[in-house]
């Protein structure tokens, strides 16, 4: 389903972010892990951090180093 002559990462960013909004993960839940999307998205690792990178800017969802990404909002 992602548009493959367009960057996918933003692709990625929004998917993942409406699924958020649909309550998939709630705010205090682990985020899955950029190797894990990128299986799910069947994209390089480097492709999901990218996306997840963008959600953290946004404040939806915070690293923590050795333990991994949380769900902020």
């Amino acid at each position: 389903h992602l548009d493959r002559s367009r960057p996918v990462y933003p692709q990625i960013a929004a998917d993942l972010r409406r699924r958020l909004d649909a309550g998939e993960w709630k705010p205090g839940d682990r985020f899955p892990g950029t190797v894990e999307l990128a299986a799910e998205y069947d994209v390089a690792q480097s492709t999901t951090q990218r996306a997840v990178a963008l959600l953290r800017d946004e404040g939806r969802v915070r690293i923590v180093l050795g333990e991994g990404a949380f769900v902020v909002r």
